[in-house]
């Protein structure tokens, strides 16, 4: 049996999974919309690939009551049904965060629902600050659980009894599973469907995303480097910019102190002040995002892209790798190198 025959029939037979999103007033649509795509796409790459005849998933939006449902961007989605109209059971239920979140919380009706329907679902997942409307629900308490790097003090704050974990993308505790900011829901909704359906299922949907199946490294990486983007003081936002331009140079704090007309002592102090890592940190970790990005853009050796980049060596791009993203860069990048166009791609229906 070819590998295409036993894939089709450990999916072939699969039952249909209903998948809803439980959103509010002023939810980011990204929360919404990405995972519920993933799901939307898994049935759809599926039957490109001739593996089912009809959708492994039924996808819905729901939210307290029917009707136009205005996101935090301004734009609408139509929600043909609320919680109290839903009539057929759910696999998995998600709940979208963004800025109404915090509305969300005080309302009661949407709180007792989710009281009476989480044991009633095989999977019940948050995206983003969503984490924060299953919290005040009392269904986190004693879990670990993960939200937005941005907001994962204030989770801890508020619910102490809830074990918040600030690196990871997502956050798996029994049948809950929470995840960190914004595009995070894409990746567990990746994760869902590797659960659903096997690796090859959810590698070729983020192959057509344009996803990681899994995200290298945590989001930590991404907050920092976020943070650290640009200082207040007009000079060391332009060191930043001429850091960023000058990979290769020799960036010692010695040296960047000088072209900052300071003190090695007062320039370390400043840096630090302004964007809350050391010289070498912010070196360090722009130096491993430029390497990202070529990695993943180009078809550059590692040892051209390690000296273009300032490690000097393979051995030190590798290290930093490790250290930074859990991974090395080889690995890196392979993990988004596309794969070869299967023998159905001609018949794939065009459309993101």
């Amino acid at each position: 049996m070819t590998r295409h025959a036993r894939l089709k029939a450990r999916v072939g037979g699969a039952a249909v999974r209903r998948v809803a999103m439980l959103a509010f007033p002023d939810a980011q649509i990204l929360d919404v919309a990405g995972p519920l795509e993933v799901f939307a796409r898994t049935s759809r790459w599926l039957t490109d690939e001739g593996l089912v005849d009809a959708p492994v998933y039924e996808i819905a939006l729901l939210a307290a009551t029917p009707g136009s449902l205005a996101m935090s961007n301004g734009l609408r989605f139509v929600v043909e049904k609320s919680i109290d109209g839903l009539d057929t059971a759910l696999d998995t239920l998600m709940v979208a965060g963004g800025l109404g979140v915090t509305a969300a919380m005080s309302d009661p009706r949407l709180l007792a629902w989710l009281r009476k329907i989480a044991p009633r679902v095989r999977r019940l997942c948050s995206v983003c600050t969503g984490t924060f409307l299953l919290a005040e629900a009392g269904l986190l308490g004693g879990r670990r659980a993960t939200t937005h790097w941005r907001f994962c003090d204030a989770l801890a704050r508020r619910f102490p009894s809830v074990r918040v974990q600030t690196d990871p993308i997502f956050v798996r505790d029994g049948h809950v599973y929470t995840s960190a900011g914004v595009t995070a829901g894409i990746d567990l909704a990746l994760a869902l469907v590797e659960e659903d359906h096997g690796r090859r299922v959810a590698l070729g949907v983020a192959r057509e995303l344009v996803m990681f199946l899994r995200r290298p490294g945590g989001q930590s990486q991404f907050s920092a480097q976020l943070a650290a983007q640009s200082a207040d003081r007009e000079p060391i936002r332009d060191l930043q910019g001429w850091i960023a331009d000058n990979l290769s140079e020799d960036l010692s704090v010695g040296k960047l102190a000088r072209r900052s007309a300071m003190s090695a002592r007062n320039f370390a102090r400043v840096f630090l002040r302004e964007t809350g890592l050391t010289p070498a940190t912010f070196v360090k970790r722009t130096r491993v995002e430029a390497a990202r990005r070529r990695l993943e853009e180009s078809a550059d050796g590692i040892d051209a892209i390690a000296e273009h980049c300032g490690f000097g060596t393979r051995e030190s791009m590798r290290r930093a790798f490790i250290r930074s993203l859990h991974v090395p860069p080889g690995a890196y990048r392979s993990r988004f190198r596309p794969a070869a166009p299967s023998r159905t791609a001609r018949r794939t229906r065009f459309g993101a």
